[in-house]
């Protein structure tokens, strides 16, 4: 322990707050292909809000060589001289669901050109179960001419980074470790536990730790999606879900879920990598992809409730002018990845509806980039026809929406977080 070096490959949302986590105890270098990510860091700056300013400028170094602190760079040279190596890159699905692995395997290439002999990778990037051993330790092997097991090792330890939750951080979260022997996985283990002040729990395998991280968030779309479920029916009935979902929530062992789009980059992708890996074994699994697809369905259902809304109310759908509340994939968070707002705007686009976007936390450069739609930063001095909150984002608590809507403009609350002057929500 009183010899490690700590390559973080990867600072995005996962990468950087465990970068910075390491770097108050071991000497660490974070890598990354984006340069302008790397410039950034280096002024001591996270578009990701994940890391103050303040904190971060405690840890970053100039140079490699400090006995802690972290040093940003995008060239490979500067992870060489590393003995632990930290997979922390995105592991999305692509346009039909699939796995998308691209980053994963580039990154098992760039640590096969430095790895050494004795030296331990671990990933953290959520897989399928197996995908460490069988997928991207023989490209380590192949790049390096090192043999898995006798030349280097390898751990997993899935993330549980949970974006703009200031109170969990990756230190207050219990860490599940493994190791590819039995004696690297307690070293792994031992290297989280020197940081993590919640504790560990080393699994038995590398295995069973990447399936205990599929089903985490697995579970969680499964129980989101039949509360959506029950948003449709009571929405049928005429009864308030919110208001079913307190009076049932007096039972002690009731889970407290609530319905709502299902994005971001867990709880939204995660249940594809298990559902691939059943199939590959010959077992297509139904509550899984059931799940997924009332989740991926509610984007437009909202859209069409909305519109429902507005023609009740003699508002002429074509040509209205829309205002949606957020774009982000949760609340008070910058990220946008895999956002389910997008399918709402969409929809009601295809409606020929006008809409603008408002949120503050989004960066209007990757929104633009990413999904082609243009936001603001600032509320426009605007009327509509219509609202949408998609987002609880805690300035939108505030917003007076009586004073930007037009005769007969509707309010409709896919959070539940507007309380009772409202005309429709979840």
């Amino acid at each position: 322990m009183n010899d490690i070096k700590i390559a973080i490959i990867g600072l995005g949302y996962v990468g950087l707050p465990l970068a910075h986590l390491f770097a108050t105890k071991y000497p660490v270098v974070g890598f990354d292909i984006n340069t302008s990510r790397i410039q950034q860091l280096r002024q001591g700056m996270d578009y990701t809000k994940e890391v103050s300013n303040t904190a971060l400028k405690l840890v970053i170094k100039d140079t490699p060589n400090a006995k802690t602190g972290l040093f940003c760079t995008e060239l490979i040279e500067d992870i060489k001289h590393c003995n632990y190596y930290i997979v922390t890159v995105p592991t999305p699905v692509d346009n039909a669901n699939k796995p998308d692995l691209t980053a994963l395997f580039k990154s098992s290439e760039t640590i096969g050109k430095v790895i050494k002999k004795g030296d331990i990778v671990i990933y953290e990037s959520t897989v399928y179960p197996g995908a460490t051993e069988e997928e991207c330790i023989p490209i380590i092997e192949e790049t390096s001419g090192l043999k898995f097991n006798l030349d280097f090792f390898a751990g997993y330890s899935p993330e549980r980074i949970n974006p703009g939750d200031k109170e969990h951080t990756v230190d207050k979260i219990l860490k599940v470790t493994s190791g590819s022997t039995p004696e690297v996985g307690i070293k792994v283990d031992l290297l989280y536990k020197s940081v993590i002040t919640a504790g560990t729990y080393l699994a038995p395998s590398i295995r069973v730790a990447e399936a205990a991280k599929v089903i985490e968030n697995s579970q969680r779309d499964i129980n989101i999606a039949f509360v959506n479920e029950l948003a449709k029916i009571f929405n049928l009935m005429g009864i308030d879900t919110q208001e079913v979902l307190k009076a049932a929530a007096t039972k002690w062992n009731f889970l407290p879920f609530s319905p709502g789009l299902v994005g971001g980059h867990c709880i939204g992708v995660d249940p594809y990598y298990l559902a691939q890996k059943a199939q590959e074994y010959g077992y297509h699994p139904e509550i899984i992809l059931a799940g997924r697809r009332m989740n991926d369905s509610m984007g437009n259902y909202v859209a069409a409730e909305v519109v429902k809304l507005m023609v009740q109310n003699d508002l002429k759908v074509k040509g209205a002018n829309i205002l949606v509340l957020g774009i982000t994939f949760k609340e008070n968070c910058p990220d946008v990845r895999n956002t389910k707002a997008v399918d709402v705007i969409n929809n009601l686009s295809s409606y020929g509806a006008k809409i603008d976007v408002f949120d503050p936390w989004a960066s209007t450069e990757e929104v633009l980039h990413e999904y082609n739609l243009n936001t603001y930063t600032q509320l426009p001095k605007k009327t509509y026809d219509g609202i949408v909150l998609t987002v609880a984002h805690n300035q939108f608590l505030s917003l007076d929406l009586n004073s930007l809507l037009r005769t007969n403009g509707i309010v409709y609350d896919v959070k539940g977080v507007l309380g009772k002057h409202i005309h429709g929500r979840l």
